[in-house]
């Protein structure tokens, strides 16, 4: 490991080396994301033999995010869009020849994978918004000639519930109120009918995650009656419920299925770090085993497993550090031998990296706050220049990870700091409830006070502080430069909002359905328009005395570009200080490498020049 703390952009921001392994459902090959002539596609290699790489997709374009494999052990699946519009295509590829097939090839339609499984290895339903923009209807793909046949028109679902004989057991519906109702079919002639209605403070805790491969039994995530999301089992005819797993503070973050039984082995919980209840004695023998190689091997990890084969005798594990590349490895069960693969990105590891730590302070009205925070590496922690980074959504959170952007402003000496501020998810509904209609105001103080909190411990000089984020972020960000501008040096806005009034009007035609949930949460314009305009950074462009650096993707359906253009507008007629980068082919994100150096070295350059780095 070298002693330069300065990591290079492009061992952050580049194309990874490997992501997202995946053992073929026949047990017998690996295959994994790896750049081909710089853009990332799917390669792959016999399991024993990973010396004998191959690429089986073509892509030359923005690269292959999000891939799977079809279980008639010959097809590969993945989704790709124009330039960031959003209008994912499904695309299948012959492993053996390379052969690809565009098999929803329609303009300005949104093609989404709702099912595919072992019992039903040539078929995949599809989720296509092809007749009514609004909304996804379901499909039925044969996989051998391509040919779709509609399964189910929606009746105005949000989300679609099968079972695993892909069949259509129901679907969640937004009511006008901003709660939902979900819909079951119990196995009568009438189909799904109504089964649970939902208060809106828990639409966003409460969902069917599964069924058992029977489907006699569903499983449900509801934070009904309490404040954090659980796990029951549900008697699918009769309603009758049992409680598996629950916690009285942080909701479930996800539920690890037996792949084959489909019941439920596991619940993660979200805290400052994953937490496992294990409902299955042998898969926790499994995990324990996982951890304890890692143990020997010196590796405190958050371990994510994946299980394709069909046998479920051979795993993928994915190791997260926190502090150096997202290691792979791939675990027998049958003897318990963990064997290493590769890492995502091995120029990583000449470098010394800073790992996210934990911290939680008292907001100003008394409500209990949580985030982390990366230090600069092997630097004193008093009063460093310190720059808030602000996660999306809002309807998220920043989790123990290894971050690339929390990485880089580490390396350059800064304190990055990242806080799940009220409204941010995994906490339990009040806590998320308290950020509803509080954009620009509670939820902006919470950034606010997080910052207070370090200053009085001495981390960070509060008078050399930076605000940047993307989506939402972006938001805080200009909130911070026009409502709180004597709190920050400078701000940096990724595709944020500007104007909450053009933003709940705007959006692709399917996000329609989220209207009511959207006015719940942040604002009704047609009763609380005035409201919603205060807590606008336009509306208080005039307040701008700090350099705002403004990014956009000219395709983002989420964000318009005007609203971008209105800031540089405003910032340019009143002469305030600023910069402007448009990527014309980029959407509610960055994900071309070129343009990815592009932002961040603008970022870099930005940071260095209105907030230096000085050390007490």
């Amino acid at each position: 490991m070298t002693t330069e703390s300065a990591v290079p952009r492009s061992a952050l921001f580049g194309n990874p080396a490997y992501l997202l392994p995946q053992i073929s459902p026949d047990g017998t090959r690996l295959y994994y994301l790896a750049p081909d002539r710089g853009v990332l596609n799917v390669c792959t290699a016999p399991l024993d033999r990973p010396e004998q790489a191959r690429a089986v997709t073509r892509d030359r374009g923005r690269g292959i995010r999000t891939y799977g494999l079809c279980h008639d052990d010959r097809t590969l699946f993945c989704l790709r869009d124009a330039d960031g519009d959003e209008n994912w295509r499904l695309y299948l590829v012959d492993v053996e020849s390379g052969e690809e097939r565009c098999v929803t090839p329609f303009d300005g339609v949104q093609a989404r994978i709702l099912a595919h499984n072992r019992w039903h290895p040539t078929t995949i339903l599809l989720g296509l918004n092809r007749d009514r923009p609004q909304v996804h209807d379901v499909y039925r793909l044969d996989v051998p000639t391509g040919e779709l046949t509609k399964v189910a028109d929606n009746p105005g679902y949000l989300s679609w519930v099968f079972d695993h004989d892909l069949a259509v057991r129901g679907g969640a519906v937004l009511r006008p109120d901003g709660g939902m109702t979900i819909h079951l079919d119990a196995g009568g002639a009438d189909g799904p009918q109504p089964w649970l209605e939902v208060p809106y403070e828990d639409v966003m805790g409460t969902r069917v995650v599964g069924y058992s491969r029977d489907g006699t039994r569903c499983y449900l995530l509801s934070s009904v009656g309490a404040n954090a999301s659980r796990l029951f089992e549900v008697d699918a005819a009769t309603g009758t419920r049992r409680l598996l797993a629950e916690d009285p503070t942080y909701d479930v973050k996800r539920v690890e299925f037996d792949p084959v039984t489909r019941e439920p082995q596991a619940v993660v919980f979200g805290k400052d770090r994953d937490e496992r209840v294990f409902l299955d004695d042998g898969y926790a023998k499994h995990l324990a085993r996982i951890h304890q190689e890692l143990a020997l091997a010196g590796i405190d990890a958050e371990v994510f497993v994946d299980r394709t084969d069909r046998t479920d005798q051979r795993w993928t594990v994915s190791v997260v550090t926190g502090a150096g590349p997202v290691r792979y490895y791939c675990y027998e069960q049958s003897s318990g031998q963990l064997r290493y693969l590769f890492n995502h990105q091995p120029e990583l590891e000449k470098y010394q990296l800073a790992r996210m730590e934990p911290f939680a302070f008292t907001a100003r009205d008394g409500v209990a706050v949580h985030g982390y925070v990366t230090w600069p590496a092997g630097v004193p922690r008093r009063g460093l220049s310190a720059v808030l980074n602000v996660h999306g959504g809002p309807w998220a959170r920043n989790t123990f990870a290894f971050d690339e952007e929390a990485q880089l402003l580490a390396s350059r000496g800064y304190a990055c700091v990242q806080v799940n501020f009220r409204g941010s998810t995994g906490y339990g509904k009040h806590f998320r409830n308290l950020g509803a209609k509080q954009w620009g105001a509670a939820m902006h103080t919470d950034l606010l006070d997080a910052l207070d909190h370090l200053a009085a411990g001495g981390g960070i000089d509060p008078a050399r502080v930076a605000i940047m984020g993307c989506s939402y972020g972006g938001y805080a960000a200009l909130v911070g430069a026009t409502f709180t501008p004597d709190r920050f040096v400078c701000a940096i806005d990724l595709c944020g909002p500007a104007n909450l009034l053009t933003m709940l009007a705007a959006g692709a035609p399917y996000r329609t359905p989220l209207a009511s949930f959207m006015h719940a949460q942040v604002g009704d314009p047609e009763t609380e328009r005035d409201m919603l305009w205060s807590r606008s950074p336009l509306s208080r462009i005039d307040d701008v005395r700090i350099p705002i650096l403004v990014v956009q993707g000219a395709k983002d359906v989420r964000v318009p570009r005007d609203e971008a253009e209105r800031v540089v507008a405003a910032l340019r007629d009143k002469g305030l200080p600023h910069e402007y980068l448009l990527f014309p082919d980029e959407g509610h994100s960055l994900t071309r490498p070129a343009n990815r150096d592009t932002y961040y070295a603008a970022v870099e350059r930005f940071l260095a020049e209105h907030l230096p780095v000085t050390r007490e």
